[in-house]
C-alpha cells in the first residue's frame, strides 16, 4: 500500500545511508585488533532495515508497509503456544493483548431480539455454534468492550468529492464513540489506495489523514479492502479486527474482483467488514449494493444504505455501539485445521425471557488461511 509524499524522501534517505556505511567500514589507520571467535559470536548480528513498500495496487493489492519496530502496531498478533485464552495485558505496553490457543477459532458476535435491539445479557450457556453442521465445544467465552484494531477505508473518487467532508465527519465521530483503545488506521482509495494515516488513537492523526483528499479516477473498492485487511492481519497485536469503508459507487478498478476480496477477507479469524454505500447517483445501484451486502453479511457486519448524507453520521455510531456489545466467542474446530478447505459457521442463542434471537457473526472460513494476502 503506498504513502504519499515518500519516494523522492526514501531515495534521499537511502543514498545518505549508503555514504555511512561506506565512511564506517573505511578501515581506521590504526590496525584493530584481531576478533576472537568468542568475541565475533558475543556481537550482535546487523540487519539492514526494509525498505517501505512502493508497489501499485495494480501489481500486487495486498501488499503494505510494516510500521516501525517501535511502534505497538508491530507486536505479533498470536502469542504461539499460549494456553490461557482472552485478554490480557502487555507487559511491555499496557496494550490489550488476546492471547489464545493456537488452534482456537474466534468469533465476534452480536445478538439481536424480535424488536431489532442488541441483547448484551447472556451467558456462555446461551451459545451453542456449528461448524459445518456440527456442534462445537466452546472453549472460551467473553463480554467485554474489548479495544479493536479498525481500517477506515474511504472512496475518494471524483464523485464523492462534494461528500468527503460529512463522511470524514463521520469516521471521526465513529472513532469518538469506539473504545480509546483501539488502533486506527486511514486508507483513501480511488483507481489507487492510500495509506494516509497508519494505527494511532489520536484524533487529529486520523483527521490529517482524512483531509488528504484528491477526489478523482475510478474505484478499486476491493483492492483496498484486501490491502487493508492484509494490513491488519499483518501489524497488529489485537484479535478484534474490523473494517469500516464508505463509497458512493461499484468497484470499476481492481485487480481482485468480488469473489478474491471476500476469499480474502474470509481468512481464519479475518476482519469484519461494516459498510456504508452512499448509492443515490449510482449507475449500477443493485451490484455495488450487492458487493457491499456480501462482504459485510459473510465477515459478520453490516452494510447500510442511507437515502442522505445527514443520516451517515448516525450509522457511525451505531456502528460503534454494535462492536463494542459483542461476544467473543473461542472453540476448537472437531475437524482438525490442517485439513484445510472452507468451514461453514453458524450461532445459534437461546435465553429465558427472549423470543426468537438471532446471532450475526461470519458465515464461515477458510481453514489454514491465516494470512489474508492468499492464505499464507
Amino acid at each position: 500500500m503506498r504513502r504519499r509524499n515518500e519516494s523522492a524522501a526514501f531515495l534521499i534517505s537511502f543514498c545518505l545511508t549508503i555514504l555511512l556505511v561506506a565512511n564506517a567500514q573505511t578501515p581506521s589507520p590504526q590496525a584493530a585488533p584481531a576478533s576472537t571467535p568468542g568475541d565475533a559470536a558475543s556481537q550482535p548480528s546487523q540487519a539492514s532495515p526494509p525498505a517501505p513498500g512502493s508497489t501499485g495496487s495494480q501489481s500486487q493489492p495486498a501488499q503494505v508497509p510494516a510500521p516501525p519496530a517501535s511502534t505497538p502496531s508491530s507486536a505479533p498478533a498470536v502469542q504461539s503456544g499460549t494456553k490461557d485464552a482472552g485478554q490480557a495485558p502487555d507487559n511491555d505496553s499496557g496494550v490489550f493483548v488476546f492471547r489464545k490457543d493456537v488452534e482456537e477459532v474466534v468469533l465476534h458476535a452480536t445478538v439481536i431480539d424480535e424488536k431489532q435491539r442488541i441483547v448484551t445479557s447472556l451467558d456462555k450457556s446461551a451459545f451453542t455454534v456449528y461448524e459445518d453442521g456440527h456442534p462445537q465445544a466452546i472453549t472460551s467465552f467473553r463480554h467485554e468492550d474489548i479495544p479493536v484494531a479498525m481500517g477506515i477505508v474511504v472512496d475518494n473518487s471524483g464523485s464523492m468529492r462534494e461528500k468527503r467532508q460529512k463522511v470524514n465527519a463521520a469516521a471521526l465521530n465513529l472513532v469518538r464513540s469506539s473504545n480509546p483503545n483501539d488502533e486506527v488506521f486511514i486508507v483513501n482509495f480511488n483507481d489507487e489506495y492510500y495509506l494516509d494515516q497508519d494505527f494511532t488513537s489520536s484524533i487529529n492523526k486520523l483527521k490529517q489523514g482524512l483531509d488528504k483528499i484528491e477526489a478523482r479516477g475510478g474505484t478499486a473498492l476491493y483492492d483496498a479492502v484486501v490491502a487493508s485487511a492484509d494490513h491488519l492481519k499483518k501489524n497488529s497485536k489485537l484479535e478484534k479486527k474490523v473494517i469500516f469503508v464508505v463509497t458512493d459507487g461499484e468497484d470499476n478498478a481492481s485487480s481482485e474482483s468480488l469473489e478474491q476480496a471476500v476469499r480474502r477477507l474470509q481468512a481464519e479469524n479475518g476482519p469484519t467488514v461494516y459498510a456504508i454505500g452512499i448509492l443515490g447517483e449510482e449507475e449500477h445501484p443493485k451490484r455495488a449494493k450487492r458487493a457491499l451486502e456480501v462482504m459485510s453479511e459473510r465477515t459478520g457486519g453490516i452494510a447500510f444504505f442511507p437515502k442522505t448524507l445527514d443520516e451517515v453520521d448516525e450509522i457511525s455510531r451505531n456502528v460503534a455501539h454494535d462492536i463494542r456489545s459483542q461476544y467473543t466467542i473461542g472453540y476448537k474446530p472437531s475437524t482438525p485445521r490442517n485439513q484445510g478447505g472452507y468451514r461453514s459457521v453458524r450461532v445459534d442463542a437461546k435465553s429465558h425471557g427472549y423470543g426468537k434471537l438471532v446471532v450475526r457473526t461470519k458465515s464461515g472460513y477458510y481453514a489454514g488461511q491465516d494470512q489474508a494476502s492468499g492464505g499464507q
